[in-house]
C-alpha cells in the first residue's frame, strides 16, 4: 500500500533536514518529530510539510531555530547514576595511568553530563580536559553560563554536590576543566597571529600552558614575556 501524500511530504522534509543538517531524524520517533517540526511550523504560519520546506530553503535562521526545537533535553547531574557507577573504575584507572585525560562530552545538553563527568575526574585526581559540544547553541550557552536549579541536582550523591557546587554553580577544580581548554585555544590564537620574531607579553599574573607554550621561548620570566622564534 502506497504512503499517504502527507506521510511522503513528512519523509522528504525530515531527509531534507538529515542530509542538510546532519540531524538524525530516524533516531526520534514520528510522533516526536512531528510534534516539533509543528510548532515550527505554527511559528511560521504554515501548514503543509511543503510550505515548511520552502521556509528552511530560503532563511538560514529557521534551520537554528528548528534545531532548538528537536533538541530540547531534559537531563540531570548522574542521571542514571548506575551507569556513572560503572563508569568509575575505568577513569579511576586511566587517571593513574595516564598522566593528564582528554574527554569529548559529545550531545552536552545543558553540561548536566560533561559536569558529573568533571566530578568524577577530581574525586580521581585526575588532569584533564573536557570538551563538551552539542548541536544546539541554546544547550552550549546553558553550559557556558553553568547555572543549574535544584531539581538537575536530585539524582546526585549529596556529598559530592557540597563538596563542587555553590549555590547551583560547580567549584574549581570542575570548572577548570573547561576554562583551561579555553584558555589553551586562545593562547594558541596569539601564537598563531604573531609573526617570527614577535613577542607575547602576558604579565605576572598569567601562566602560559599547552602546546602554545611549546612554540614560543620565555625570555622574561618575571613579566612573562615570550618571543616567537624567527
Amino acid at each position: 500500500m502506497s504512503k499517504a501524500p502527507q506521510e511522503r511530504a513528512f519523509e522528504s522534509l525530515t531527509d531534507k533536514i538529515s542530509r542538510e543538517r546532519g540531524v538524525s531524524c530516524g533516531s526520534y520517533k514520528d510522533k516526536c518529530l512531528k510534534r516539533r517540526i509543528a510548532v515550527r511550523m505554527r511559528a511560521r504560519g504554515v501548514h503543509t510539510y511543503e510550505d515548511y520546506a520552502a521556509i528552511l530553503d530560503r532563511d538560514a535562521h529557521e534551520y537554528q531555530e528548528l534545531l532548538d526545537a528537536l533538541t530540547i533535553n531534559v537531563t540531570k547531574f548522574f542521571r542514571n547514576v548506575e551507569t556513572w557507577n560503572a563508569l568509575r573504575p575505568y577513569l579511576d584507572a586511566l587517571a593513574r595511568s595516564r598522566p593528564s585525560l582528554r574527554v569529548w562530552s559529545a550531545g552536552c545538553a545543558s553540561g548536566e553530563e560533561p559536569y558529573t563527568i568533571a566530578v568524577l575526574l577530581a574525586e580521581a585526581g585526575a588532569q584533564g580536559l573536557i570538551d563538551a559540544t552539542d548541536v544546539d547553541r541554546l544547550s552550549l550557552e546553558r553550559t557556558r553560563q553553568a547555572k543549574y536549579p535544584d531539581a538537575a541536582f536530585t539524582e546526585m550523591p549529596a556529598n559530592l554536590r557540597h563538596r563542587y557546587f555553590r549555590d547551583g554553580q560547580p567549584v574549581e577544580p570542575v570548572r577548570e576543566l573547561f576554562e583551561r581548554q579555553a584558555q589553551e585555544r586562545l593562547f594558541q590564537v596569539f601564537v598563531d597571529a604573531l609573526a617570527p620574531g614577535g613577542v607575547l607579553l602576558l604579565g605576572k599574573v598569567e601562566t602560559l600552558f599547552g602546546p602554545a607554550r611549546e612554540r614560543l621561548t620565555l625570555v622574561d620570566p618575571r613579566e612573562r614575556i615570550y618571543t616567537k622564534p624567527a
